[in-house]
């Protein structure tokens, strides 16, 4: 058509007759980071301030539990029951309130941005602006922010820029750790199993033994 075009004939009425690329859901593999990666990313900040504090308090919310930039932005004190370790998700993008086991690592790091690092204020947000305006929570632009930062101190800006690899890094590292595709769906707070199964892909060990022979190769 271009080559039509170039001739000088009209191509307008056969633009409709041009099929479209051909897209599968699924097809591709989910990106994620190796854990030399992950430890890279997490050991970036600065935790003797308190701005490094808060931002590693986020990032361990990331990388350890799979929540989005939203929900993180969204947590409410009253989200915390450290008599039970657990962390509530209240704004969940599925709209329903989840109750989520706190690790050890995302607790302390919590813990120490509140006793050091989080300024005196009477909003119940967790996470506040330490900038003007000051007394405001933080919003998901700012914990996206926060992450690309530490993407560039740690060289890998180039590649990635949002939080949602952190998730798939999330689900990457339990599938390789034995996790069911149901822990990891609960986990992640998919409304589908089915979602979930993309991640089955990347365990290459286990699809290994599944894989039929390849049609005439020597045994």
């Amino acid at each position: 058509m271009r080559f039509r075009r170039m001739r000088g004939q009209p191509t307008e009425s056969l633009i409709a007759a041009v099929p479209r690329v051909a897209y599968w859901r699924l097809a591709t593999l989910p990106d994620s980071l190796t854990d030399s990666q992950l430890m890279g990313l997490v050991n970036s900040f600065d935790r003797t301030c308190p701005t490094g504090r808060r931002d590693y308090a986020i990032i361990r919310c990331l990388v350890d539990l799979g929540l989005r930039a939203s929900e993180v932005a969204s947590i409410q004190l009253n989200d915390l029951n450290w008599r039970e370790g657990t962390l509530r998700i209240a704004k969940a993008k599925a709209k329903r309130t989840t109750l989520l086991p706190l690790p050890v690592e995302t607790g302390r790091a919590i813990a120490d941005y509140l006793r050091f690092g989080r300024p005196k204020t009477d909003n119940r947000a967790l996470f506040v602006r330490h900038r003007a305006p000051r007394d405001e929570p933080v919003g998901p632009s700012l914990v996206r922010n926060a992450v690309r930062c530490a993407y560039a101190r740690c060289g890998l800006a180039q590649r990635w820029t949002g939080t949602h690899v952190l998730r798939h890094s999330v689900a990457s590292r339990l599938l390789r750790e034995g996790a069911s595709l149901k822990d990891i769906a609960d986990l992640l707070r998919h409304r589908s199993v089915n979602t979930t199964t993309i991640y089955v892909k990347v365990d290459l060990p286990k699809l290994s033994t599944v894989a039929l022979p390849w049609p005439g190769r020597r045994t």
